[in-house]
């Protein structure tokens, strides 16, 4: 009998996914592992391969959202009857209508999660205006990246260019010697134009735009922790004069320059260590107090935030949490991340000193216990040893659940945390 597609979870955090477009179309023969559509999760513009062979009998929704486990497409045999499997899965073999996606809430069997693979899109023209058939996320990576899609064989299915292809173009070209300037051309490129225009006394001088996956989950999740989370917030400053002159040192001899906000996460996990209680997760009718500690680091991306994890902290030197931030800053900025990637963490840190913000506060990104705002290092004048001296002072601020963590269990995580940064020898020992 055909088999009924529905829409996989594909992060921890998916409540739905958008199709953004077929890859496959009704009629067309497809394999198991064979791409048939670009799916935007919350997290990422995933894509999404068959479970199943046969015929791609029906598409139940062309674009658009579909929540978990909502019927997407039915795959069988040729002259199959669709409609008789998508009444069977839904329970109902009287119907003569299909059930929509949006009303299919009860997952059937065989709904594990699909691993994405690669994908195929709408041919696109090159500069010798050749037909290149590509997947729209390898045009997306072609585009950022400069490769020309013209000069790629595709590996996918009928010679399609896919992901895999880019980004074996990208490492050729990383890897070949440093062309050598070309000569600079006199064409002078027309100017962009600005994404609003303003006509004042036309009377719709705004712009709606759609929410994306993403966007969605970030709003919810964080209604969610806002008025589920009982919040109280406590600030403390912290002298950085011997944190930036062990950067200095660290920075002559490190594989890596080390920044500001390595040390903070390396200092906050030390503190976390000291304080379990700080590393924690409200479970509802539990308070989980994990042994590992897992710093997910806040990074700010084109739809809002995402925040990849740091795992095992406390066991990392300045350089190893240096080089994984780096590579899952730049991962999160390309919508790259793997859901692994993005899962596990048990305290957040929310850094907006490079901005030049001195001081704010976090809203709790669950599961965790607390987030901690990091305000920039201003110079100011302090008191040290009766004298008024210039001392380069930094506020953070901990966000906490005070259904976990009391008032003194915070300020003792603050004070110890404060007392490494200020002597920052003490993350060598």
């Amino acid at each position: 009998m055909a088999e009924v597609i529905r829409m996989p979870r594909m992060s921890d955090t998916m409540e739905e996914g958008n199709i953004v477009s077929w890859l496959k179309q009704e009629g067309d023969t497809v394999e198991i592992g064979d791409t048939i559509a670009e799916v935007e999760t919350d997290k990422a513009t995933m894509e999404l391969d068959s479970p199943e062979e046969g015929v791609l009998l029906h598409i139940a929704v062309k674009e658009g959202p579909v929540p978990i486990n909502g019927v997407i497409a039915v795959i069988g045999k040729k002259g199959e009857d669709w409609q008789a499997a998508v009444n069977a899965s839904n329970g109902s073999s009287n119907g003569k209508q299909e059930t929509p996606a949006s009303a299919v809430p009860e997952p059937a069997p065989n709904t594990e999660p699909h691993a994405p693979a690669a994908t195929e899109a709408a041919p696109v023209s090159s500069a010798d205006d050749k037909r290149v058939k590509a997947s729209p996320l390898a045009k997306s990576i072609a585009k950022e990246t400069g490769i020309d899609l013209g000069s790629l064989e595709g590996s996918g299915d009928h010679g399609r260019i896919v992901k895999r292809d880019v980004e074996a173009a990208i490492e050729a070209r990383q890897a070949a010697p440093a062309p050598q300037p070309a000569q600079q051309s006199t064409t002078t490129a027309a100017p962009t134009a600005p994404i609003f225009s303003y006509a004042p006394g036309s009377g719709s001088n705004f712009e709606d735009k759609t929410l994306s996956q993403m966007r969605k989950t970030i709003a919810r999740r964080l209604s969610e922790s806002m008025y589920s989370a009982p919040h109280f917030y406590l600030t403390i400053e912290i002298n950085m004069d011997k944190a930036i002159t062990m950067r200095q040192q660290v920075n002559e001899i490190a594989p890596t320059k080390i920044s500001f906000n390595d040390f903070v996460i390396k200092a906050c996990a030390a503190a976390l260590r000291k304080h379990p209680a700080v590393n924690s997760s409200w479970l509802g009718d539990k308070i989980r107090f994990n042994h590992d500690i897992n710093i997910g680091v806040a990074v700010a991306v084109d739809e809002g935030l995402l925040v990849p994890v740091v795992r095992y902290a406390d066991i990392k030197t300045l350089s190893q949490i240096n080089s994984e931030v780096k590579t899952l800053a730049g991962k999160a900025k390309e919508r790259k991340l793997h859901p692994d990637e993005m899962q596990g963490n048990t305290f957040t840190i929310s850094n907006l000193g490079m901005f030049g913000i001195e001081e704010f506060t976090a809203i709790i990104n669950p599961p965790d216990s607390c987030i901690l705002a990091v305000g920039a290092i201003i110079e100011k004048p302090i008191v040290k040893n009766g004298e008024i001296v210039v001392g380069n002072m930094m506020k953070v601020t901990l966000s906490c659940d005070h259904r976990t963590v009391d008032g003194a269990t915070g300020a003792q995580f603050l004070q110890t945390f404060k007392s490494i940064l200020e002597d920052p020898i003490r993350l060598l020992v």
